[in-house]
């Protein structure tokens, strides 16, 4: 990767030759707007429970996670045709799966379309296609039907990322800075779909974890195009994706567990999550700005573009990396209007990155040109990249 020469550091805001930009950003969500108000008697009404113990903790845990909205693809509708759903210990898996396959299809083509109309060009002009989900499973796999769905060339080069869980956008993004890096010319286009279906469960005292994800976890899907070496006329780059590193955390991978079971997918999120990542979220930034050759970049000189696992996540890297409250500001807005939406959420919180930095240069007020994506999953499993705000 190298370091950054000190003309890197100018004021014009082009990109480096040779390296890869984001191009565009798109986004889509199920019909089901959930208020988190009325989240809990919605739950609890739906899968036949009246434990008022369980009520009262889900009702402690929505009023924790600062989440205001959320998309589902969970609906009234669903449930009547797939009653099962909402019993405890049936066979569920092939209508689980039935539901999501079609539902992350149809909202990765929805984000592509709107990532492909905000990006201007032809869709013809996509040579690569990177895929993520956590929440589908067959063969031929998700990447196939969005290539298909979305009318694109069957020489297309496909690329599938299959249950990288919350880290996946992120991942995704370093996959898609490889390829356009080492293919001249070429157009990536990454999407993500997640739902959370494949996990949803009746209330159980026997798995007080699973309302965690009850009281965080949203739906949705998002897109960007990918490319080095912008066309001026045509293309206008949003951020350019400099240096990309993968760490994951050695004897962890019990602390984000999941398996697909007959039940759909068994998840549990260990309480040393948030503690972990702060424990190792600054030798990880010290190493990637390193690499990136930023070092002498304070912290609070950056932005801050980090997957939003929860509040809790967010307060401890705060705090650890003595950063500015305004630093997180996109995360926590996209934690607040989508929930935690795994591998989507980095691409609403690049979007609001975009929304602030456009505010404050009509402000006449300077913005960051330099940050970093960040992104923790299963592994325990931290990806970061160091980028350039092209649109500041």
């Amino acid at each position: 990767m190298g370091s950054i020469d000190a003309t890197e550091l100018g004021s014009e805001k082009k990109p480096n030759p040779g390296k890869a930009t984001i191009l565009a950003i798109g986004k889509a969500f199920p019909q089901q707007l959930v208020m988190q108000e009325y989240l809990v008697d919605g739950y609890f009404k739906t899968t036949n429970c009246d434990d008022p113990e369980l009520k009262q903790k889900l009702t402690r845990l929505c009023n924790t996670t600062t989440v205001k909205t959320r998309y589902v693809v969970m609906s009234e509708e669903i449930l009547n045709k797939y009653p099962e759903l909402a019993i405890e210990g049936g066979s569920t898996v092939k209508q689980r799966l039935d539901i999501c396959n079609d539902a992350v299809t149809e909202m990765a083509v929805e984000a592509s379309r709107a990532c492909i109309k905000n990006w201007g060009r032809s869709i013809s002009d996509i040579t690569h296609l990177v895929y993520v989900s956590s929440s589908e499973a067959r063969l031929p796999s998700g990447d196939l039907f969005l290539a298909k769905g979305l009318g694109l060339s069957p020489e297309t080069h496909r690329v599938l990322l299959y249950f990288v869980g919350c880290s996946g956008g992120v991942a995704g993004l370093r996959v898609a800075k490889d390829i356009a890096e080492n293919n001249p010319g070429s157009r990536v286009l990454l999407a993500t779909s997640e739902t959370t279906v494949i996990g949803f469960k009746p209330p159980s005292a026997d798995r007080p974890y699973d309302l965690v994800g009850v009281a965080l976890f949203g739906d949705g899907a998002g897109a960007m195009i990918i490319g080095s070496d912008p066309d001026p006329i045509l293309e206008k780059p949003l951020f350019e994706l400099h240096t990309a590193i993968q760490n994951f955390l050695p004897d962890t991978e019990k602390t984000i567990d999941g398996k697909l079971t007959e039940q759909g997918i068994n998840f549990t999120l260990s309480r040393e999550l948030p503690q972990i990542i702060e424990d190792n979220v600054e030798s990880f930034c010290k190493k990637l700005i390193g690499k990136a050759g930023l070092a002498h970049i304070d912290y609070n000189q950056m932005f801050w573009a980090v997957h939003p696992g929860g509040p809790a996540i967010l307060n401890r890297m705060e705090k650890r990396l003595n950063l500015s409250p305004e630093k997180l500001s996109p995360s926590r807005r996209a934690l607040m209007d989508y929930g935690n939406a795994s591998s989507n959420s980095i691409v609403y919180v690049l979007e609001y990155m975009l929304e602030e930095s456009r505010k404050a240069r009509n402000m006449n007020e300077g913005g960051n040109e330099w940050g970093l994506i960040l992104a923790f999953g299963p592994g325990v499993t931290f990806e970061g990249i160091v980028a350039r705000n092209l649109d500041v």
